[in-house]
Formats: structure tokens, C-alpha cells, sequence
């Protein structure tokens, strides 16, 4: 088998629901995102990419016939390269970096393009169709940007829980105050407002044709705990979790371009993807799921917490991060996400996965060397995570 390697890695800016990118479709959006990572190899030909594989976690809307094969034709890739959308809720985009991995180290493919996209702004209310003509009732509309819908009435009640009650519950369960998860919002914004200040994002960022953002919508440069302290909780009345130590919902997509040590691409790898790991538990636990997922990559790696050197994980919300760093003791925070995380840049569900693997990519890159490890959270309980190696 041979390795698999990070070639390249791009994204969108990330904008916020219903602000910078709401006019851009999610197929275009994709599109938008592909051709630009195309124009950044002119020696590359298209007709040697073996598959598009995007993550796309709605599906409901204008992404709803196979968005990955949408993107590849409208970026104008030949017919004869065939798309594939997978669907592991916020994971999607890591779900396909895996894919195309394992078909890359397997012989199945040389070169693929992996990544994500999601417009949460252009969501739709979808209706369930009526088990028979003219019904006499009401009929409900569902919002599909985010959560539970439809929920089949089999499921446990516990389970179904909204998304931010897991996130109390889980900083109930770990001590987690509001203080302390303020801190880690004021910490992202920080951070992420200086690696952009710095020029640190320049290398992977590509606009959309129509919607230039001068840099990802959600960072707030001021933010303090002096300015997040007057936010009124969102879930529960006397609850921890806010708008403001909470991830928004965003719009953008990822791009990265997956190949084996001859892929057909004239660029020197970013990274080898050297470990993979899925976990699974309760779905009203499901942010602290990329605990164990990460714990199995890095053994299936042959590498522990010691060797590696910067993680970025994807941060739904702040007691779920800080939940996760609780249960890796041996992991120094400071390695976490140095450059921000989704809390301040953005969390577009299908896209999130292609952005900390990417961004984590083009990091070893810039520091010559080391290790690495992305991990997300997922609806429903699951994590996935992926180990880096320059």
C-alpha cells in the first residue's frame, strides 16, 4: 500500500447565516471553491483527477442532487471525473478526506479531491408529504439549517435533546462555569483575529466570484468577557451556554487535493495522513466523541499525545472543547487550535472537517516538520479525527 499525502488545501472565507455569502449557492459555492484550487495548479490535468468526494451535511435544498458531481461540473471539470457526496453530519468533510485516503493507499485512485461544503443561510423549511391527498389539518414546516427534525418517535427522548442542551449537560457534567467557557470564546476570537492580522490564513484562503470577504465574518476583535458577560443564555434559563461561547451558523466550503507519493500533480506534499479513527457513544454526549476518536488514530499512527505538536479542533461549543481537553490530560491546551477555532471563524457543518485539516496541513508545512491531529465532534454522537505527519 502506498501513503497518502496533502497536496494542497483551500477554503472560503466563512460567512455568517445570512450575511456575506446567503447569495451564493451551495453548489457554486463548492464550484467556486474547486476552480480555484484548480487555478492554482495550471499544470495539473483535470482529466487525471479520479474522483470528487465532498461532505455535505443538509442535502435538502439547492445541494440535493449530489452537490460533490454539481461542483465538478460547474467548475468545469470533464464528465468523465465522477463526484460523490457523503453525509456524516458535521464530520462530512473529514468522513471524505478519509475516503479518499484509503482509495488513494488501497491503489483505487491516485488523485482525489476531497473536502465540503454548506450553505446554513440557504437551508430550506422542508415538509413532510401528506400520507394522503387534501388532509383537512395543519401541516408543519421543518427548518433544516441545524438539529433535530422529523424525529422518529422510536428514539430515546434523552437522546433528542437539542444540540445546546448537550452542551450544558456536558458542562454540567465536567464543571465547566460560564466564566471559564467565555475565556476559551475570548481566546478564539484572539486568536483567530491575530493569524489573520498576520497574514497566516492567506495561503489557503480563495474568494467567491461576487461575495469577497476581507476574512471569515465571525471573528470579533474586541470580544471580551467584559462584552460576552450581558448575553443571556440560549438553551436554558439558567443556563452556561451562549451565542457567545457557542459556534454560529455559517456558509463556506473546503478544498484539499488527496494523492499517493506519484500523484500527477507538479506540488510538494503539505502532509501524509498517517492515522484515522471513528468513535462512537450517547447521542446527547456526542462533543465529547472526538476524545476517543483521536485516541484511536493517534495508536493506529503508532504516536501518542506526546509526540504531537499542534491539534485543531473543531470547537461547536466552548464547554464541548473544554469537556474534550478534560479528558486528554497528557494534551497541553496551548497546542489547541493557535489560530482560532470555529467559535470565532465559523462552523458550516459539511465544510468545518476540510478547514481544520487543511488549515492544520498548511501549519506543519509552515513549521517544517511535526505532527498533528484534527478531531470534530458529530450529531448523534459520533467523532472522527485524523493524524498528520510532515
Amino acid at each position: 500500500m502506498t501513503g497518502s499525502y496533502i497536496y494542497d488545501a483551500v477554503r472560503t472565507p466563512f460567512g455568517r447565516h445570512g450575511k456575506g455569502l446567503a447569495g451564493i449557492r451551495p453548489d457554486d459555492l463548492a464550484g467556486h471553491a474547486l476552480s480555484a484550487l484548480l487555478g492554482r495548479h495550471p499544470d495539473l490535468d483535470p482529466a487525471r483527477i479520479d474522483e470528487v468526494l465532498l461532505g455535505d451535511a443538509n442535502q435538502a435544498g439547492e445541494d440535493n442532487r449530489n452537490v460533490a458531481r454539481m461542483a465538478a461540473l460547474l467548475a468545469g471539470l470533464p464528465t468523465s471525473v465522477p463526484g460523490a457526496t457523503v453525509n456524516r453530519l458535521c464530520g462530512s468533510s473529514v468522513e471524505s478526506v478519509i475516503q479518499a485516503s484509503r482509495a488513494v493507499e488501497t491503489g483505487d485512485a491516485d488523485l482525489v479531491i476531497a473536502g465540503g461544503v454548506e450553505s446554513m443561510s440557504r437551508a430550506p423549511w422542508v415538509m413532510l408529504k401528506p400520507a394522503k391527498g387534501y388532509p383537512a389539518g395543519h401541516e408543519t414546516l421543518y427548518s433544516s439549517t441545524l438539529g433535530w427534525r422529523m424525529v422518529n418517535p422510536r428514539m430515546p427522548e434523552r437522546w433528542t435533546v437539542s444540540l445546546g442542551e448537550t452542551a450544558e449537560m456536558l458542562a454540567d457534567r465536567f464543571s465547566i462555569g460560564r466564566d471559564e467557557q467565555d475565556a476559551f470564546a475570548v481566546r478564539s476570537h484572539r486568536a483567530a483575529a491575530s493569524a489573520w492580522s498576520a497574514g497566516l490564513y492567506d495561503g489557503e484562503i480563495v474568494q467567491v466570484p461576487g461575495a469577497t470577504l476581507a476574512r471569515d465574518e465571525g471573528i470579533r476583535d474586541d470580544t471580551s468577557l467584559e462584552s460576552l458577560a450581558p448575553l443571556r443564555p440560549a438553551f436554558r434559563q439558567e443556563g452556561s451556554v451562549t451565542a457567545g461561547n457557542s459556534s454560529p451558523l455559517s456558509d463556506g466550503a473546503s478544498m484539499l487535493v488527496i494523492g499517493g507519493e506519484n500523484a500527477p500533480i507538479d506540488a510538494e506534499p503539505l502532509a501524509r495522513i498517517i492515522g484515522r479513527g471513528v468513535s462512537g457513544n450517547d447521542p446527547d454526549s456526542f462533543g465529547i466523541a472526538p476524545v476517543e476518536a483521536a485516541n484511536r488514530a493517534l495508536a493506529r499512527a503508532g504516536k501518542t499525545w506526546a509526540d504531537v505538536d499542534v491539534v485543531e479542533l473543531n470547537e461547536a461549543f466552548a464547554s464541548q472543547s473544554l469537556a474534550c481537553l478534560k479528558l486528554w490530560p497528557e494534551l497541553d491546551p496551548d497546542k489547541v487550535n493557535i489560530h482560532g477555532g470555529a467559535i470565532a471563524i465559523g462552523h458550516p457543518l459539511g465544510a468545518s472537517g476540510g478547514r481544520i485539516i487543511g488549515h492544520l496541513a498548511q501549519e506543519l508545512k509552515r513549521r517544517g516538520g511535526g505532527v498533528g491531529v484534527a478531531a470534530i465532534c458529530i450529531g448523534v454522537g459520533q467523532g472522527l479525527a485524523v493524524v498528520l505527519e510532515r
